[in-house]
């Protein structure tokens, strides 16, 4: 493996760096370490939980509308498809490791149904000392059983603070993922307010205000960050990165490079290379 230091085609800052990892012993996941003192990571979303401790530092994030502080020794629990940012509270940055993981997957492994997490940070000094050693532990495993023994195991420490998931009112969530599926769809094109809006029945400002008070971001927002988390899954399929970038709606691939680098942390051919290795 790499270091975690020493990758300047990454960050402006030689102080920051992130790994990704795609396991071979089990689909559905990706493991991430990092140590970022300066990159404010762009608000961009994941289909998959982010589950995972921080080690030193403190981390700023916005999450569901709200600001959130992870000092060393919280875990960060984060459900799919929450928008969410990214900083450094300390001059020293934070380090931090993440297990992302599908909701299929997830639901197998623990044998529970409609899993949510209530609360992005929990502050557990002891628990995220053993997370982040299961998540090193992880990371390090040769063999598949190896592999399945230290997830469950780590999945029983993160899940203590799981809830059944709260389910929203027929209409409005039929409303909006209307919105979100027209959205997935239409990544290459460029979708007017009018055209979002009238996909969910409303008049423009109108749909604006709702989404906004029901995702905390803009529709432009939301869009970027699903073209991105498409060139992702797109990279990591081993496509080229001209070729995603048309696919997911960017201009180019500097365009592409830039957007991904300010949400990823990485550049997608780096991200490509690590997690194709």
């Amino acid at each position: 493996m790499k270091s975690m230091h020493g990758v300047p085609e990454q960050f402006e800052s030689l102080n920051d760096a992130a790994q990704f990892l795609h396991p071979r012993e089990r689909a559905g996941i990706e493991l991430y370490r990092a140590h970022i003192v300066r990159h404010a990571f762009e608000p961009h979303t994941h289909e998959a939980f982010g589950l995972g401790a921080i080690e030193s530092g403190v981390e700023r994030f916005r999450y569901a509308g709200s600001d959130h502080l992870a000092p060393a020794g919280s875990l960060v629990l984060m459900n799919p498809e929450v928008l969410h940012t990214g900083r450094a509270e300390t001059q020293g940055g934070w380090r931090y490791r993440m297990i992302y993981i599908d909701r299929t997957v997830l639901e197998e492994a623990t044998g529970q149904a409609g899993i949510w997490f209530p609360d992005a940070v929990r502050s557990d000094p002891a628990r995220a000392q053993r997370v982040t050693a299961m998540l090193d532990a992880l990371w390090c495993a040769r063999e598949a059983l190896a592999f399945d023994s230290v997830l469950g195991r780590l999945l029983s420490e993160l899940c203590e603070d799981a809830r059944a998931a709260k389910v929203p009112s027929e209409g409005r969530s039929m409303r909006f993922t209307k919105v979100i599926d027209y959205l997935h769809a239409h990544l290459a094109e460029r979708p007017t307010l009018q055209d979002l809006a009238a996909v969910a029945g409303l008049s423009p400002f109108h749909f604006l205000r709702r989404f906004r008070t029901q995702y905390h971001v803009t529709p432009q927002q939301m869009l970027m960050a699903l073209r991105l988390h498409d060139a992702k899954r797109r990279l990591a399929a081993g496509e080229p990165a001209a070729q995603v970038a048309v696919a997911s709606g960017l201009a180019d691939q500097a365009h592409l490079t830039r957007a991904f680098q300010r949400r990823y942390g990485v550049t997608p051919a780096n991200y490509q290379r690590q997690v194709r290795s």
